[in-house]
């Protein structure tokens, strides 16, 4: 129901030979994570309850083995993962007070830490603790989320599983969700699975190769579901036609740059062009002003993605900008002061994130070049959520308090509070000329490694590739992008600018 191919079972015998139980849970791990058709860069989590003998007696010991606070699935290491001993962790459930006091749980799961390992649980440990079974996956893909996220997900969980996945209503992640889900499994010992209400499923099984051929299963007969069973025209069908792909361009060119200098006044952003068919689709359609302001469902989204974006009137162009930001600020800063607790963190940044322009595509904006891209990412997600769901029955957002409580969550905060600080010149743009060559390709080497994103001009279109392939390689291909330029032809320069502002374009 996106740009990915059909779900395929990537588990290979071979590169599994040899491997010991915590290998096999990476290199599970690993391979749903590098798939953006199971989840986005940073979602989901994996675990495995393992023997192990303990350094402290020698004796053999039942440890779950869970992706940990941070991370990506996709290309995690075996650090990674928080070792905890699972008979401390159900013993938890004596001293758990309800759901009011359901936060302090978490400061206990550093108490049931194996093998002092540093690495910090998640505040999805009990989510994997409580199951009754060897192997749990956890992920969030756009089919499934449509379903979850759908008016009645309950019943249309039944009607695509047929008894194999249990469903359990929105709550937020944390310990009482583990105990419920922990709960439905044990009651229910037939289920392969359970899908959360507007967030995503669990999915578990005896091995790492069953646990992950169940997730994989799982995914493929939501999404087959739902692109067959889906009878409306996407969207409600289409509003306008989409601007030629050289008009939307230098649409980017021209709004990029004037977006970023009125919401870099106190943290500096870079921005992410994203015009691809599911984009398009979206913001040229009928739906796009009803459905816009009901905002993601899926906390993974939303956190990326603020509650919800700012639409741009058709046509709008630079001049409009000013009203249309400071507009959303009011209304961010009103949510905020409409939904916040006593002991709330103060208001974050309040401009936008997300930027949709019918007939011209979507601009993300965010602190870095890759968190822009990722953001960008995860709201198609949302819009294929919105589609799936919409197509099958109706969309329907987290409820504005639920949203607010994930994003200024206490435990959301502290993890942003861990998070190393900003180098330099992070959030900033630097363009470096004749970079192929030795001092060239030193100060943007310099410039990378102080946080710049840069760009890589030389008229030498050899020996700057050589050079971005070195940087990339170092500095990640988020972080630099090349141009040839000759600096001696005044058009050539006006083109390479324009070219930049309207950089790393999704494909």
């Amino acid at each position: 129901m996106a740009d990915h191919a059909p779900l395929a079972d990537r588990w290979q015998e071979e590169a599994v030979v040899g491997l010991d139980a915590p290998g096999l849970l990476l290199y599970r791990s690993n391979l749903l994570g590098s798939d953006l058709a199971v989840t986005n860069f940073g979602g989901g989590n994996t675990s495995a309850k393992l023997m192990e003998t303990d350094p402290l007696t020698g004796a053999p010991v039942e440890v779950l083995w869970v992706k940990g606070s941070g991370g990506d699935l996709g290309s995690m290491g075996r650090a990674g993962f928080a070792t905890l001993y699972q008979e401390k962790l159900q013993q938890l459930r004596e001293i758990y007070r309800g759901p009011a006091h359901e936060d302090e749980m978490v400061a206990l799961f550093s108490h049931c830490t194996f093998n002092l390992n540093p690495r910090a649980p998640s505040i999805d440990t009990p989510l994997h603790a409580f199951v009754p079974h060897a192997h749990v996956d956890h992920v969030h893909p756009d089919a499934l989320i449509a379903i979850a996220a759908s008016a009645d997900a309950e019943r249309l969980t039944e009607t695509v599983f047929g008894g194999e996945i249990g469903y359990l209503p929105w709550r937020r992640p944390g310990f009482e969700l583990g105990l419920w889900i922990g709960d439905l499994a044990t009651q229910r010992p037939e289920l392969q699975g359970v899908v959360l209400g507007g967030h995503g499923i669990f999915t578990w099984g005896p091995t790492a190769r069953a646990c992950y051929q169940t997730t994989l299963r799982t995914l493929a007969r939501a999404d087959r579901w739902v692109e067959e069973t889906r009878s409306r025209p996407a969207f409600a069908g289409a509003r306008i036609a989409a601007a030629p792909a050289e008009a939307r361009a230098n649409a980017a060119a021209r709004l990029m740059p004037a977006i970023r200098g009125l919401i870099s006044t106190d943290t500096p952003k870079v921005g992410h062009f994203t015009d691809t068919d599911t984009v398009l689709e979206f913001v040229n359609s009928n739906a796009l002003a009803t459905l816009a302001p009901l905002g993601t469902s899926c906390p993974d989204h939303f956190l990326r993605t603020k509650i919800r974006p700012l639409v741009l009137p058709d046509a709008a162009g630079a001049e409009a900008l000013p009203a249309l930001i400071a507009d959303y600020r009011d209304g961010y800063s009103a949510y905020y002061e409409r939904c916040k607790r006593p002991d709330s963190p103060p208001l974050r940044d309040p401009n936008p994130v997300v930027y949709l322009a019918p007939g011209l595509g979507m601009r993300t904006f965010a602190k870095d070049k890759a968190t822009a891209r990722v953001s960008a990412e995860f709201y198609v997600n949302a819009i294929n959520v919105m589609r799936g769901a919409s197509g099958v029955s109706q969309y329907r957002g987290l409820p504005e308090q639920e949203a607010f409580d994930i994003e200024y969550w206490l435990l959301e905060e502290a993890k942003l509070q861990r998070m190393p600080p900003p180098k330099p010149l992070a959030g900033r743009v630097a363009l470096v000329t004749g970079a192929a060559g030795g001092i060239g390709r030193a100060t943007a080497r310099r410039l990378l490694a102080e946080g710049a994103a840069v760009i890589a001009a030389d008229i030498d279109a050899a020996a700057l590739d050589a050079a971005l392939g070195a940087l990339r390689a170092d500095f990640g291909a988020d972080q630099v992008q090349g141009v040839r330029m000759d600096v001696t032809d005044e058009a050539a320069v006006d083109a390479a600018f324009a070219d930049d502002a309207r950089r790393s374009r999704e494909r």
